[in-house]
């Protein structure tokens, strides 16, 4: 039993447990999180003496209630002596595992909670990835790029004024749900893209935000069957998701697009996807996540149509501009119209100098114009920016091929 083994055991019942605590503690973030961490303390003393047990889950959050009560007992002054009676007989007398519905999930209360119009949009992403997503600050740090100090200041005012304000942790009234998906929507997005490449780490994929923020976009969609976003979302998560797979070989090294064995490929997610896409469309209020789920429809198309990719490119930066977007057309140029039409966009994106995907995208291009030395130079910059092993291993193998 390794320590990797606990820490990957946590990974996938954090956002649960963490999820549920905070709801029995009246919404004390910090408070759930130290008893989380103690539960996690715990596990790594006693699993690889006594072995994985057999509802990772139900132990993690058995231990963390019960760190949860230690710190009450301890911490809390008399003033607290009732609330604290009522915080104790309600943490110890529900069951672990209570069944809960679709609006009554503990992890889509968070996700509302988080997203209240009280906090900054950024503040409202950036804690529900940090609570819900179990990101560590420095990867929440890596999507905003912000250092990662700063972050943690905006976690820290964040949860104080979630506090402050008595912010209720429930899913919000039918009424006012319209003004927080924007933000349900981004942070569902964010958790999603970290799963799909993750920022750091020995793995490409982690799977278990993948299949976390699918099933929120479910039960999100669920609740606004006529928020076309909302569907457009869940579409590009499965079209992106069905190549899962396929994205890394057998010894988990990592696979490019156009390379990928489409029989690993899942048909079943690729068709839903495709419905999803379809019913959102049909909603005629077209926007970003459609989009996108669009050119994720086209990537997984028996050929690629490179010039309608580099059209909905357009689309999308006039929706939502944005220098990553400015970096993916550029990308899709570069395909359509030659490496040297994509370079040309690519100099003229600004702010994103430690973003690792401009490097390694131009590197690609000037690899394929002929600019071998100046490609060099671009993909080691590529490989310093990247945390994570498969790609910097692809990148160095890309450097090395020149």
């Amino acid at each position: 039993m390794t320590a990797g083994a606990v820490e990957r055991a946590f990974r996938e019942e954090s956002g649960r447990v963490l999820a549920t605590l905070i709801r029995r503690l009246g919404g004390n973030f910090e408070l759930a999180e130290d008893a989380l961490q103690d539960a996690f303390a715990v596990a790594l003393a006693t699993w690889p003496r006594d072995g994985i047990p057999g509802n990772p889950g139900a132990w993690i959050t058995t231990a963390a209630r019960r760190k949860a009560i230690d710190r009450l007992r301890r911490e809390r002054g008399l003033a607290d002596r009732v609330a604290l009676l009522r915080a104790l007989m309600e943490i110890e007398s529900t069951p672990p595992d209570e069944p809960v519905g679709a609006v009554g999930d503990d992890r889509l209360r968070l996700v509302f909670t988080c997203c209240h119009p009280a906090l900054g949009m950024d503040a409202r992403v950036a804690l529900t990835l940090r609570t819900l997503g179990g990101l560590r600050t420095s990867e929440i740090a890596r999507a905003f790029l912000v250092p990662e100090p700063t972050m943690s200041q905006r976690l820290r005012r964040a949860k104080r004024k979630i506090a402050a304000a008595r912010i209720p942790y429930r899913v919000p009234r039918d009424e006012d749900l319209p003004e927080r998906m924007a933000a349900v929507l981004a942070v569902l997005y964010l958790i999603f893209n970290e799963g799909y490449a993750a920022s750091a780490g020995e793995r490409l994929v982690r799977a278990d935000l993948c299949t976390e923020a699918i099933r929120l976009a479910r039960l999100v969609a669920e609740l606004m069957p006529d928020d076309p976003e909302a569907a457009g979302l869940l579409a590009l998560m499965l079209l992106h998701d069905a190549r899962r797979d396929a994205r890394v070989d057998a010894k988990g090294r990592y696979v490019a697009l156009p390379d990928q064995d489409r029989d690993r490929w899942d048909r079943e997610r690729l068709d839903e996807g495709r419905r999803t896409l379809d019913r959102a469309l049909r909603l005629r209020r077209a926007g970003p996540y459609q989009v996108q789920a669009a050119i994720a429809s086209l990537h997984a198309a028996d050929r690629v149509d490179w010039p309608q990719i580099v059209a909905l490119y357009g689309t999308l930066g006039r929706m939502a501009p944005s220098p990553v977007v400015e970096v993916n057309r550029a990308v899709a140029v570069g395909m359509a119209d030659g490496p040297r039409a994509g370079l040309a966009l690519l100099e003229a994106v600004e702010g994103l100098e430690g973003y690792q995907p401009l490097h390694a995208a131009r590197a690609d291009l000037l690899r394929r114009a002929g600019d071998l030395a100046a490609a060099d130079a671009a993909y080691a910059r590529a490989i310093d920016l990247s945390a994570n092993a498969v790609e910097r291993e692809e990148l160095a193998r890309r450097r090395a091929a020149l």
